[in-house]
């Protein structure tokens, strides 16, 4: 049977109007802990599409809508696109991770990279391929890393005057084994709602990231382009990092400017002893 994008969408969507303050868009995202919404009007029509990214260059206009900051020329697909083809367009558009579904201009559902993994998953996670940096068990509480940030951590503060670890996430780190399983590893992104999750060493050495855009592009995706099993052959291994006492700013370039989702914390050592996330910056 050929998937159509009506199967794997998502129906109920979370958005915002064009005319809502940017604040708005923010807190939503943050509610929901998602990275992008759809901007519709009030007849329900897509209009644009607003990032945590697109928040974070506008946040100094205290008088900037989510209009202002919205990317307009959007990527959509049809109730009966092809499955394939949408998988194709998140592939070939690294940044893309959202894709809105229209009828006759009217949005009806979105259709995320976690939607098209979690079609080849079923059941509970697998939380053995994951670990807490630590050393704590995955019992228990939600890790710091997955739980709402609300407004964030600057809390109004000046990014010129703070460092790193002023607002790096250093508490319930999630990280997996280079020989984890591209099954396992997917499991643990849909599980805690991750895009990627960095991979690391028995000793808690930083070794590369792996991400959803890795998986899809993966043995996940038919074996087509690469015959890995293991995260070792698909993660990236060039990683941009941070150290705790570097200026926040060096972060806020990596994440703001240059579009990136996480940016690992590791120490001298090249322990990873931290994460700053979009989500931080706010």
């Amino acid at each position: 049977m050929v998937l159509r994008a009506r199967d794997v969408m998502t129906r109920r969507v979370v958005t915002v109007w064009a005319d809502a303050p940017l604040s708005r868009a923010q807190d939503r995202m943050a509610e929901s802990r998602f990275s992008a919404l759809p901007v519709v009007d009030r007849r329900f029509a897509l209009v644009g599409v607003i990032s945590l990214v697109d928040v974070l260059r506008n946040r100094k206009n205290p008088a900037a809508t989510v209009g202002d900051a919205m990317t307009e020329q959007v990527v959509t697909m049809w109730p009966t696109t092809n499955i394939s083809i949408v998988a194709h367009r998140m592939r070939a558009y690294g940044e893309l991770r959202l894709v809105p579904v229209v009828d006759k201009g009217i949005l009806v559902g979105v259709i995320t990279r976690s939607d098209l993994l979690r079609r080849r998953h079923s059941g509970g996670a697998i939380r053995r391929a994951a670990r807490r940096i630590g050393g704590a068990g995955l019992s228990g509480p939600l890790p710091e890393a997955m739980m709402p940030r609300g407004a964030g951590r600057i809390g109004g503060r000046p990014v010129s005057e703070l460092r790193v670890l002023d607002v790096m996430t250093d508490g319930g780190l999630v990280a997996i084994s280079p020989d984890t399983s591209l099954d396992e590893a997917a499991e643990v992104l849909l599980s805690y709602r991750f895009t990627a999750v960095p991979v690391v060493d028995a000793d808690e050495r930083l070794l590369g990231v792996v991400s959803e855009a890795d998986l899809m592009s993966g043995s996940l995706d038919g074996g087509r382009r690469t015959r890995s099993r293991t995260v070792a052959g698909l993660m990236t291994r060039d990683v941009e990092v941070v150290r705790p006492a570097d200026p926040l700013a060096d972060a806020d370039q990596l994440l703001s400017e240059r579009g990136f989702r996480v940016v690992p914390v590791i120490d001298d050592d090249g322990v990873l002893v931290g994460v700053v996330s979009r989500s931080d910056l706010l």
